[in-house]
């Protein structure tokens, strides 16, 4: 396997593909990296070679990924939070942020139901 950005990305898939298994790398941004270090996306990852590898772990290095880009995130979060701004409430309650309606849906943001008792299984 190959490491990129402290990521073991699959041998078998295509490199275009492969880069998405990065945190903070998607398809657009993998499309980008492939063409600023100069390598077909058809490439399997299994026929890289160690240059080619090395010139996609440099521009990767350029972009904010994984831990950085995790920590930063959550920062942000902790600060919407500590103010006490409406999207700040939302995140601590555990409900939708981006203004969905919670009547009949958003169940991945509230978990399970919970009847009145609590008592229903």
């Amino acid at each position: 396997m190959a490491r990129i950005a402290g990521i073991d990305v699959p041998r078998e898939k295509r490199i275009v593909i492969a880069l998405t298994y990065v945190y903070g790398i998607g398809k657009t941004t993998a499309k980008q990296v492939l063409v600023d270090a100069g390598v077909s996306e058809d490439t399997r990852v299994r026929d890289l070679t160690e240059e080619e590898l090395g010139k996609i772990r440099e521009v990767v290095d350029k972009i904010k990924v994984e831990g950085d880009l995790r920590r930063e995130i959550s920062l942000n979060i902790k600060r919407l939070i500590e103010i006490g701004s409406y999207r700040g409430i939302r995140h601590r309650r555990g409900l939708p942020v981006r203004g969905q309606h919670t009547k009949n849906n958003s169940r991945t943001r509230k978990g399970p139901r919970r009847t009145v008792a609590n008592k229903k299984k």
